[in-house]
């Protein structure tokens, strides 16, 4: 597969209730095809979710969005732009950061957690230095991550319920 250069497609979902951050690393393929975050089948981020929560996330753009402000989340990508080969976060380079210090500034958010390390190295490399603000890594619910069962997930995730 050739590396190609990608502009992140879709901007946060975050509003005025938003206290927890989400931030995945770029879009997937499937993400970027299906128009909205952790659109690839086999990615357990909203089955995690429907695990800590107790109800179903519904399987729509709108009711995701629902679901997500229901619950306080709100919901980015650390990366705006990077070149990368199909959705392999090991290719990714040439990133360049979401402007996630302006939803600080604009919403009420209290604590940030990154799905997986890619995310988080991007964050603390360039969104700590201008917020101050540390993330915390989860394990990623992404499908090339086969080390976490999904309880595993769902125990490691738990703490996004402490706001």
């Amino acid at each position: 597969m050739k590396r190609e250069e990608h502009i992140h497609p879709f901007p946060p979902v975050c509003d005025e209730d938003s206290r927890v951050l989400i931030l995945g690393s770029f879009p997937s393929a499937a993400s970027r095809e299906a128009g909205f975050y952790y659109g690839h089948a086999r990615n357990r981020f909203w089955k995690v979710l429907e695990c800590l929560y107790g109800c179903a996330v519904p399987p729509d753009i709108e009711g995701k969005r629902r679901f997500l402000s229901e619950h306080r989340i709100a919901l980015w990508d650390s990366i705006a732009s990077c070149t990368i080969v199909g959705s392999s976060d090991a290719s990714i380079r040439d990133a360049v950061p979401n402007d996630i210090a302006g939803l600080f500034a604009k919403y009420p958010i209290r604590r940030v957690f990154c799905n997986g390390k890619a995310s988080h190295a991007c964050y603390e490399k360039y969104v700590f230095p201008l917020t101050n603000v540390h993330a915390e890594c989860l394990p990623s619910t992404s499908p090339a991550n086969a080390q976490k069962s999904l309880g595993g997930l769902v125990e490691a995730w738990r703490v996004i319920l402490d706001i």
